[in-house]
């Protein structure tokens, strides 16, 4: 019988990193195991639920940004002066109630060929909006109006704007209404940016009771058919300025303020149409620009929440009960009722 061959058994030590191996296969049923297919991950079906949380998603995601770019561009927007805030007085709350003064100027640049240009702007557009959340009160002040103007005597109201800037205009009006009027917020529309929220809005939508032939801005006419019109930002600036319609000979300053509460009424349903969502961040950045305030980015949101949320509503005007010639009288009644209805709505 042969004679078993010697051999010798060794073990090798653990190297250092044998704790982070895979441990080898036990035995056959190991290897098996190790070379048999893996079973295959089976996908979720896609479900509407599904669908419509990741849509829910994106959408605030969008809304989001869309309120970030409207925050930074407010912050670096233009403000209003350190006299309009000075004349300011302090109280009110964008929440439960605050009043607006609201100046449209007809700042021309001093190349072109319209009447004013490179002048002292006037506030032609002069609007008190009352907000609150869910609430908007507007009178429409004519420019026209007759009134006391500190410093500078009676002159029409839409010179203070020009004399001393929004400050100035602010203690006229303020004074011009009486009857414990407070303004605590200023919005300085500025018209050579006001297209441009129109634009990235894709124009706005305005009814025409009658045609507009118009007096010449900048060499040209404004032309528009009676009925629904969709006007460009251009367009709709013009359509704001129009001082006299060959449509409308007998047309005055109130029909000239109406158009603009027209706009101004337009961008607002802009603002909420289906379609404005796809273009929300274009409007965030050009909102903030087109206006110059005391009010800084929340305060800006908040305003604009509360227009949004506060309807359309209509505008009241405060009408004249008489003229002097070239000066609207506008009566001591008619002034308290405005004021009335502003703080109360009644």
């Amino acid at each position: 019988m042969p004679e078993k061959p010697e051999y010798n058994v060794y073990r090798s030590r653990k190297g250092p990193f044998s704790r982070f191996k895979r441990s080898a296969p036990a035995g056959l049923a190991g290897l098996r195991r190790e070379r048999s297919p893996r079973p295959q991950r089976t996908r979720t079906p896609i479900s509407p639920g599904r669908v419509i949380k990741w849509v829910v998603v994106a959408a605030l995601g969008w809304v989001l940004f869309s309120f970030l770019v409207f925050m930074v561009s407010a912050q670096l927007a233009e403000h209003s002066s350190d006299t309009a805030e000075a004349a300011l007085s302090p109280g009110g709350s964008l929440f439960t109630g605050s009043n607006i003064l609201v100046l449209g100027s007809d700042a021309r640049p001093p190349d072109s060929k319209e009447p004013g240009a490179g002048g002292p702007a006037r506030s032609d557009s002069i609007i008190l909006v009352h907000v609150a959340f869910g609430s908007v009160r507007k009178v429409s002040i004519l420019r026209d109006s007759q009134a006391k103007i500190p410093g500078h005597g009676v002159q029409k109201i839409n010179a203070a704007y020009a004399l001393g800037g929004a400050g100035l205009a602010i203690q006229t009006v303020e004074q011009f209404m009486d009857n414990g009027l407070k303004i605590n917020h200023v919005l300085e529309i500025n018209f050579e940016n006001f297209p441009k929220l129109i634009d990235a809005l894709g124009g706005v939508t305005v009814h025409l009771p009658v045609c507009i032939h118009s007096n010449r801005f900048g060499g040209k006419t404004l032309i528009l058919h009676k009925g629904d019109q969709h006007l460009t930002g251009h367009q709709a600036l013009q359509y704001s300025r129009v001082r006299e319609n060959k449509c409308a000979p007998n047309e005055d300053d109130r029909a000239r303020a109406r158009r603009q509460q027209q706009v101004l009424s337009a961008i607002r349903s802009a603002v909420i149409s289906p379609t404005a969502f796809v273009r929300l961040p274009w409007i965030s950045w050009a909102a903030p620009r087109t206006v110059r305030s005391d009010m800084r980015g929340p305060g800006l949101s908040a305003l604009f929440l509360d227009l949004l949320s506060g309807g359309g509503g209509k505008t009241r005007v405060l009408l004249p009960s008489g003229s002097n010639g070239t000066q609207l009288l506008i009566s001591d009644t008619a002034k308290r009722r405005a004021v009335n209805y502003l703080e109360n709505g009644s």
